[in-house]
């Protein structure tokens, strides 16, 4: 990882108008940035899920989705998808391809905000998950009823935008079949 990663700021229309550190992006009057969310399935069709660090900045000890990040500068959504996982979960990825394209959200926890413009992305995962201790707490690999089952019964414990992410992605006849 770059000691100094840089998250690209954008307008609403999403076009480029400068960067800015991580460690000054969010907060409670968080620039409107770009990001990212992957749901990444085993061969069997199965979503890995992950509990964030408690100790992270934004949404510390929640449940949410395989991987988010931001891409940086001149890095293509694809690229920086590989490189959160390889670098939060010792992973490789595959056959990653656009499931929510125009994804955007703005949401709030103990007064740190995230405002993303956050294209969704499904794809697979390759080997066997490695956590780095300070991204990802735990990890578990469900089918898709079962993650939404715990969403339902444990929505407080999921990330915001992961509980969206996913009614949209079934709304959209997007869910993965093993």
């Amino acid at each position: 990882m770059a000691s100094e990663e840089l998250i690209v700021l954008v307008d609403d229309e999403g076009r480029s108008i400068g960067t800015m550190p991580k460690p000054l992006v969010h907060h409670g009057e968080t620039p409107l940035h770009r990001a990212f969310s992957a749901y990444l399935f085993d061969e069997a069709g199965r979503l890995l899920i992950t509990r964030r660090a408690v100790d992270k900045a934004t949404f510390p000890g929640m449940w949410t989705n395989t991987v988010c990040g931001h891409p940086g500068p001149d890095e293509d959504d694809a690229g920086a998808i590989a490189r959160r996982a390889r670098f939060e979960l010792g992973l490789g990825v595959a056959d990653i391809r656009p499931a929510l394209p125009g994804y955007r959200y703005r949401a709030e926890f103990r007064g740190v905000v995230e405002n993303e413009i956050c294209p969704v992305y499904l794809g697979r995962f390759t080997g066997s998950p490695a956590p780095e201790v300070s991204e990802v707490a735990e990890w578990e690999v469900l089918d898709w009823a079962a993650f939404r089952r715990r969403q339902e019964t444990e929505g407080d414990a999921w990330s915001p935008w992961c509980r969206e992410q996913a009614r949209l992605i079934e709304e959209a006849g997007l869910v993965p079949s093993a």
